[in-house]
């Protein structure tokens, strides 16, 4: 069995990740040529739809936030050494979180209380919702692949159950709650900008977008600056060696599930405080799963994250634009685009490595840091071994 390459760390989070996306996009382009489409016309009409306009921006930005959420609902897990597949679910509990709280509370509170409480119920209810099977993995062993998986099935039939029965809006035939009261819609970014005296087009972007980034800084921090998230990442590298350095993996194993459960939550409030307004059936609309690709594409950093975000959102909203200007190029097509991308930055995301070290052994890039290692000030054995846990499960390929 052939050893996993070890790439600098700015090869493994930024190029090979961008040489992936290439791949997949020349692979793409030729699929598209067969099948009778011009590759470059689409690629153009793609980038022109997700990023040609304020509006076109905008959506790119709505789609994005929710995939923020689901795919550091994964990296946060995946870090502990877990494979949260239960972002849909997670997602769909929050939702019937926020909305619970507004359909609860939206009449007798304002905004600027009722929005704050729609945010913690979802995070509050994904939290819970994902602690679970954590709990199940951490004292009976139950994989949280398999439990994740059943956890979203049971969500989504929970909530077709309370939206045909006791939240059901009365007189109506749709199952869906009644719509809700003012002070529980999150408000527009054009609204925002509208009172900064800027002209923006009315969009589904909300104000949810600076939850996201705040998300994501958050959990940078976590990860990489707190004792906590250096906890995490030794359970994630070696349980065993954790348990001897003096780490709960149990307890870390819950809080992490509780913490990636709160972030898929969080969809709720884009989809519903700041879109719907309502709680509907199918407003997770397959996030959930989406979040594993973007967290996988985005190495698991909540930088990573974010830009694999983005590039989503492209697609989505790039997506809906061809759907419009290309007769006969169908969502579909813009599957085969995700599902390629999802190939080559996930499940073959190191196909592309030996070829890179080799470019850069070429080079002189080994060299060069062997050289400069022993320079670095204040550098020790120790040093260097209390390092290595900082990789997480995804650098091992």
């Amino acid at each position: 069995m052939s050893q996993p390459i070890e790439l600098p760390r700015w090869m493994d989070v930024a190029l090979l990740p961008a040489v992936n996306l290439a791949i997949a996009l020349l692979v793409a382009g030729g699929v598209t040529l067969l099948v009778g489409f011009d590759p470059a016309e689409v690629l153009t009409l793609l980038a022109k739809g997700a990023f040609g306009s304020p509006a076109g921006i905008s959506y790119t930005l709505y789609y994005a936030t929710t995939f923020v959420f689901t795919g550091l609902a994964v990296a946060i897990a995946f870090h502990g050494g877990l494979f949260n597949i239960g972002g849909e679910g997670q997602a769909i509990m929050g939702g019937l979180g926020a909305g619970l709280a507004a359909l609860g509370l939206s009449a007798h509170l304002p905004a600027v209380l009722m929005l704050p409480l729609m945010v913690l119920a979802a995070a509050a209810f994904g939290g819970v919702w994902g602690a679970v099977p954590g709990a199940l993995q951490a004292w009976r062993g139950s994989h949280t692949v398999i439990t994740t998986i059943m956890f979203n099935f049971i969500a989504s039939a929970l909530l077709a159950y309370l939206l045909v029965g006791a939240l059901k809006e009365p007189g109506n035939m749709t199952p869906e709650s009644r719509a809700f009261d003012p002070s529980a819609r999150m408000p527009g970014v054009h609204e925002l900008l509208g009172a900064l005296g800027i002209e923006w087009p009315r969009t589904p972007l909300n104000l949810t977008v600076f939850i996201a980034a705040a998300a994501a800084w958050v959990a940078w921090l976590v990860l990489w600056k707190s004792r906590g998230g250096y906890a995490l990442r030794a359970v994630g590298f070696s349980p065993g060696a954790s348990v001897y350095a003096g780490i709960q993996p149990r307890k870390l194993v819950v809080l992490s599930m509780a913490a990636a459960g709160a972030l898929g939550g969080l969809v709720g409030v884009n989809e519903l405080a700041g879109v719907h307004g309502r709680l509907l059936p199918d407003f997770v609309a397959g996030a959930g799963f989406a979040g594993i690709a973007v967290s996988l594409i985005g190495r698991n950093h909540p930088g990573g994250i974010v830009l694999a975000a983005l590039l989503f959102g492209a697609l989505y909203q790039g997506g809906s634009e061809l759907a419009f200007e290309i007769n006969g190029f169908s969502r579909d097509m813009v599957f085969m685009l995700q599902g390629l991308i999802v190939l080559f930055a996930g499940a073959m995301a190191h196909v592309a490595a030996p070829a890179l070290f080799k470019l850069y052994k070429a080079a002189g890039g080994g060299q060069a840091e062997r050289r400069a290692a022993p320079s670095r000030p204040g550098a020790t054995p120790g040093d260097r071994a209390a390092a290595t846990p900082t990789e997480g499960p995804d650098d091992r390929g």
